[in-house]
């Protein structure tokens, strides 16, 4: 009985400190979250919430172990906002579930963490965000119209800002933690091309929201380039760069945020949002899809030769 116990011992550390870790990171992040929050109809929301992002690649790497720290770091966060009610528990529960249902639609259709095929960005972007984060947006707006806080009238401008900002939550900071465990030291050269590019992309956003023109565009270009280049090691970072400098300026209603309502800049908020994810996602993951495909026919090439030239009768010396 003691050697079982002793077993049990460090299993149940590893669990417990799984999920504080998870529920720190996703309180950690939901504070900062915050400060990027506008007020929709009377209703706070973000247009870009990084705990779901958190919150699936916790899954994506422990499995549906990490629901107690999602379900914990839920309830510190709500308890933040305000006084955690019983009702609350509705809100709590669908932000759980919208992730949980993320992870078990990736996993049933083969995702790889990698995210070295296209079809794993694709999956990424329908399975891991746009659509199950569908859960938690109706789960929350139901539950503020519910309790009387919302008019029904309202429902779908929170809905499609809730929605929106849990599945930016996905598509800009999930694939930047998966690669964090296989970042490797680059070479001097390349070092020093990634500072380049991420001071580019910092430069290109803040001219393109600070300018009363419509740059915008502007960003793309810096995108490409990164994700060609770097695929989702330079495309996720400079993505979320991008989007926080924009989510920044579109809060203080300046540049080409300026003289429009609150929607029409959410609008165009989460346009530039969702095409920036979606440019590094999609290109990043075509563009290693293509090099390990050369690399593995290169490698035939490289055994074929070998063959061929085992096989090949020699010469005899003369």
């Amino acid at each position: 009985m003691p050697t079982v116990e002793r077993r049990r011992l460090p299993g149940l550390l590893a669990d417990t400190l799984r999920t504080l870790a998870v529920a720190v990171a996703y309180w950690a992040t939901g504070r900062i979250g915050l400060l990027l929050g506008v007020t929709v109809e009377g209703a706070t929301v973000t247009p870009l919430w990084p705990p779901t992002g958190i919150a699936v690649a916790a899954l994506l790497w422990t499995g549906l172990r990490a629901v107690p720290g999602i379900m914990l770091g839920a309830y510190l966060t709500i308890q933040h906002i305000s006084r955690f009610d019983p009702v609350d528990t509705a809100i709590l529960l669908g932000n759980t579930l919208a992730p949980v249902c993320a992870y078990l639609m990736l996993r049933q259709a083969g995702f790889r963490p990698e995210m070295d095929r296209l079809r794993d960005g694709l999956a990424l972007v329908f399975l891991g965000g746009l659509l199950p984060m569908m859960i938690s947006a109706t789960v929350g707006t139901s539950t503020v119209v519910a309790t009387g806080d919302l008019q029904a009238g309202e429902f779908w401008s929170v809905w499609s800002a809730w929605w929106a900002g849990d599945a930016m939550g996905v598509l800009l900071v999930t694939p930047l933690l998966l690669l964090l465990p296989r970042l490797t030291p680059p070479d001097p050269y390349r070092a020093g091309e990634a500072v380049l590019l991420f001071a580019a992309c910092a430069a290109a956003t803040l001219l393109a929201v600070q300018s009363d023109l419509s740059l915008l565009f502007l960003i793309f270009p810096v995108l490409i380039w990164a994700s060609v280049r770097f695929q989702h090691a330079g495309g996720a970072p400079c993505a979320l760069v991008a989007s926080v400098i924009a989510i920044h300026a579109a809060t203080n209603q300046t540049g080409p945020f300026a003289d429009h309502t609150l929607f029409e800049v959410m609008v165009n908020l989460q346009g530039l949002n969702g095409s920036a994810a979606l440019t590094v996602l999609l290109l990043s993951a075509l563009v290693t899809e293509q090099n390990n495909v050369r690399l593995k026919i290169e490698q035939v090439c490289e055994e074929l030769a070998e063959v061929v030239e085992r096989l090949t009768p020699r010469r005899p010396e003369e």
